[in-house]
């Protein structure tokens, strides 16, 4: 097992055998395939399934709310035990919506940011708009890779309104290190949900953008009655009025992916962010203009 389990963990640390593997694939195909594999409700294909992911990932479910699972999908969507997750409660501090690696994070210039040095893309193109990327002209942003073993529902970063969600059909290239130190515009390339939330503190907006990938490329909102996935197209913008409070559940990606976390010119990163620091949902993102 161990040893099974080192070669197939060189083989995903080794990037150009990543890349090839993970995105010279038919990957909307392939993405299709696994969301109704990992759906099957047999404990043969559950148990066999959950193997395969073990032998890729760290994963730990002894937070999980519930220790045996129906699906594979069952577990990737894992709620967690009461409490395992305290909220910030400072009013001048944005939580973390979700458990994640921090990736790129900092300044927007002008309407420029960055997935890795070296790679900027356009807030236009991340948004589908000049007029929604405005709004973060000169602001901050911060970058929350979820791997695939961690914890995916994300939450409400602040108490507030959803006012809108915006939904972009997209491909589903691997969103890793590797793929966006090699694919431009990755984020902008891919399948998205963009969820703009007004806060009550402060009368802004600051914006999630959930970003899909390869295998996950379908992104369920408590508050609507449908699933935002590949089967939709897009874009399209999807009015909301939904009161939610800070550490409240917004919804879940089907297996992990990324959350580009965009606020207004003001905002300020906390200290403590560091590129490569894992996070946890409900601890310290971003302070609140006046801090």
């Amino acid at each position: 097992m161990m040893t099974l389990r080192s070669t197939l963990l060189g083989i995903a640390r080794n990037e150009d055998l990543n890349f090839l593997l993970t995105n010279r694939i038919p990957r909307r195909f392939a993405t299709r395939f696994v969301g109704w594999l990992s759906q099957i409700e047999q404990p043969l294909v559950r148990d066999v399934s959950m193997w395969a992911w073990r032998l890729f990932s760290d994963l730990d479910l002894s937070e999980a709310r519930k220790t045996r699972f129906t699906s594979l999908h069952d577990c990737f969507i894992r709620e967690l035990k009461p409490g395992a997750r305290p909220i910030d409660t400072d009013a001048g501090v944005i939580a973390s919506p979700c458990d994640a690696i921090v990736g790129a994070h900092g300044a927007i210039e002008g309407t420029k940011l960055f997935q890795v040095k070296g790679f900027p893309y356009r807030l236009e193109d991340l948004l589908g708009s000049a007029e929604a990327a405005d709004a973060y002209r000169d602001g901050v942003f911060v970058t929350l890779r979820l791997t695939a073993s961690m914890y995916h529902r994300f939450h409400a970063p602040h108490d507030g309104r959803v006012e809108e969600v915006t939904y972009i059909s997209g491909d589903t290239w691997n969103v890793n290190p590797i793929a966006l130190k090699r694919v431009e515009n990755l984020f902008c390339r891919n399948e998205r949900a963009a969820i703009r939330m007004r806060l009550d503190a402060t009368g802004e907006a600051v914006t999630l953008v959930a970003v899909a990938a390869i295998l996950v490329a379908s992104v369920r909102l408590r508050f609507l009655d449908t699933t935002l996935d590949l089967r939709r197209g897009g874009p399209r913008t999807i009015p909301c009025d939904v009161r939610v409070a800070k550490g409240e559940e917004l919804g879940w990606f089907q297996h992990g992916s990324t959350i580009v976390m965009l606020a207004p010119k003001g905002y300020a990163l906390c200290p403590e962010l560091a590129e490569g620091r894992t996070i946890r949902m409900g601890q310290r993102l971003l302070e609140l203009p006046g801090r």
